[in-house]
């Protein structure tokens, strides 16, 4: 299969030694959905800024439709948009001004700019506000502007930085059916950051989990899940809760892959059985708040890797 992007090794370190990326390597095909899932400082928007050529990396390599970051800068910007955290439309002009003049500096061609203006309007709900100014526009509505701004030039590679933080939970939820529509409507690859667990569930085919400058996993949501088993056992201990989880160990009730966060144990059940495994913790005397059984979430594959969880940290 194609690959769009090739990274191999690529690091980056700022002045004082502080390694916001640490020589991290992975690859995405043509036309996947791609995500970098951590919390704020793990290093996902330094890697999309050496990917997108505004960052140069302190070593290793990368590549988009095979073009090298480095050397092939131009070439690299031409096939490739970013929708980045902070807005870069201009709020005094309508909305179909800021795209008639990202189409202008991309030399597409007027009346094919227009066609394709008219087409990402539709697709994304924005036919009836092209010609307002876009400081009339709501949160929402200029993410999703900008989201044109990006496809006007007809990228091969799109990459969205956080889009939608700091958006109300309803808006959020309209523009993430926006970007899901994307994904079922166009061939363009799309590598997302996010910290958000349900947009990397809903909108990635994998996703890699960063932490702190390092990429820790990296597969489809389902497989990261399914690595913990169909159902994990919770518990809220009253004692020490990593002394308990020894003793769980060392009783065969737990695996490698349990794990403590405060007063909380998290046993991956794999081929026990839940009520057996839960009358088997109360017989060992474990002095338990709660006990829960579900399924397992892309939190808890977090929690396991980073012992902090995701939402806390962002």
């Amino acid at each position: 299969m194609e690959l769009a992007i090739e990274v191999n090794e690529l690091a980056k370190t700022y002045p004082g030694d502080v390694q916001a990326v640490k020589a991290i390597s992975f690859s995405v095909n043509a036309g996947e959905v791609f995500g970098l899932l951590g919390p704020n400082g793990a290093g996902k928007s330094t890697t999309v800024g050496m990917l997108t050529t505004t960052i140069l990396p302190s070593s290793g390599s990368a590549q988009l439709i095979g073009y090298d970051v480095v050397r092939q800068a131009r070439e690299t910007r031409s096939v490739s948009s970013v929708v980045f955290q902070e807005p870069v439309v201009d709020r005094s002009l309508s909305g179909r001004r800021n795209l008639e003049i990202h189409a202008r500096l991309w030399r597409v061609e007027p009346t094919e700019a227009k066609a394709r203006m008219d087409e990402l309007a539709h697709t994304l709900g924005l036919t009836d506000l092209l010609e307002r100014p876009l400081s009339t526009y709501s949160g929402g509505q200029q993410r999703r502007l900008e989201i044109a701004r990006a496809l006007i030039s007809r990228p091969r590679v799109l990459f969205l930085d956080e889009p939608t933080v700091g958006l109300d939970p309803r808006i959020r939820a309209e523009l993430l059916d926006v970007i899901a529509g994307l994904r079922d409507r166009t061939s363009t690859t799309i590598l997302l950051t996010t910290h958000y667990l349900d947009e990397a569930e809903r909108l990635c085919d994998r996703l890699a989990i960063i932490h702190e400058g390092t990429i820790v996993a990296l597969d489809s949501p389902a497989a990261l899940r399914a690595d913990l088993g169909e159902k994990i056992v919770e518990l809220r201990v009253r004692d020490n809760a990593q002394r308990t989880l020894e003793l769980l160990r060392e009783r065969g009730l737990a695996g490698e892959d349990a794990f403590s966060v405060g007063a909380t144990i998290t046993l991956p059940l794999h081929e026990r059985r839940a009520p057996e495994t839960i009358t088997a913790i109360e017989e060992a005397g474990v002095r338990s708040a709660a006990i829960t059984t579900r399924e397992p979430t892309l939190d808890d594959v977090y929690l396991r890797l980073t012992g902090g969880q995701l939402s806390a940290a962002a």
